[in-house]
């Protein structure tokens, strides 16, 4: 592991950037960008055509590691490049922002009110792949929609049975166990949720390293547990589907969590703005971002 990277994901001051639209999850990111779904004709195509985008993020002057600190990346965009270098090395060595990859493979059928992840065939060879082209860390989503006792348990099972795997491998894993915005019980649920984690994780050798991306929670704090626990490097926010600027309110008041943001990160940026427009648009939601991660109101 890269102690320079792992210093900064540690100690540093800002946020994670959420650049990892999968397949499901790419046309309406393209959309909201400006680009419908008749400038391509297939998942090829269509992941070219994001990484373009990815570029223009990751190469813009608003984007680096004063305020970034790592950047989480689809799988596809760890094997492409950026400006001739591999992206893993054009963000750490270019940009001083630590890369991380996404490596599940979408989400099962719900059971319980939750969603856990589907089978992940090739990890150990992805993992290994990742070690060597310096890739720091992973993340990997499911999703809880209901405060249902068994749901939430066999998440977190899941979830922290491959941050061992992975943590083994020697990279660090982010669990990201998903709490729905729109979930009947959230606060329930996000207890539940918090519970549940916090017996798996002390039962984790103490040597392990694991950061966990949450749902920012209805009650503030209530992630400050798991925060401190030294297996724990950090607690990160999703947006979760929030507007930027409600998700800043919100997390704003949580001591415990900085951002991990997607669609909040990238709401406004359009595939027609000239390059001024782009990177004042871009500046202006990452100090957003920023400002909501290290000044806190709570």
């Amino acid at each position: 592991m890269n102690q320079e990277q792992f210093d900064k994901m540690s100690d540093g001051r800002g946020f994670i950037a959420a650049l990892d639209q999968s397949g499901g999850s790419t046309p309406k990111a393209l959309k909201l960008y400006g680009i419908d779904e008749s400038a391509y004709s297939n998942d090829d195509e269509m992941f070219s055509v994001i990484h373009e985008m990815r570029s223009r993020i990751i190469t813009s002057p608003a984007f680096n590691g004063d305020r970034v600190l790592g950047a989480i990346l689809f799988e596809n965009t760890m094997d492409r490049e950026i400006e001739g270098k591999p992206s893993g090395e054009y963000l750490w060595n270019v940009k001083n922002v630590v890369p991380i990859i996404k490596i599940d493979k979408g989400l099962a059928d719900e059971v319980d009110g939750a969603q856990v992840m589907k089978p992940m065939p090739g990890l150990d060879d992805l993992l290994a792949q990742a070690v060597k082209k310096g890739v720091f860390g992973t993340k990997m989503r499911s999703v809880i929609k209901d405060a249902d006792k068994d749901g939430v348990a066999a998440i977190a099972d899941q979830q922290v049975e491959y941050g061992r795997r992975i943590a083994a491998a020697g990279l660090v894993p982010i669990l990201e166990p998903e709490v729905s915005i729109d979930s009947p019980h959230k606060e329930e649920a996000e207890s539940l949720l918090r519970d549940a984690l916090q017996s798996r994780i002390e039962a984790l050798p103490d040597d392990t390293t694991i950061m966990l991306k949450l749902t920012i929670p209805t009650r503030p704090g209530l992630y400050a547990g798991l925060a401190a626990d030294p297996r724990v490097l950090r607690v990160l926010a999703l947006s979760g589907g929030y507007s930027r600027d409600v998700a800043c309110d919100l997390l704003a008041k949580d001591q415990a969590m900085i951002a991990s943001f997607s669609r909040a990160l990238l709401e406004g940026l359009t595939d027609d703005q000239t390059d001024e427009q782009f990177t004042a648009r871009l500046d202006a939601s990452i100090a957003q971002i920023f400002a909501a991660s290290v000044d806190k109101t709570g």
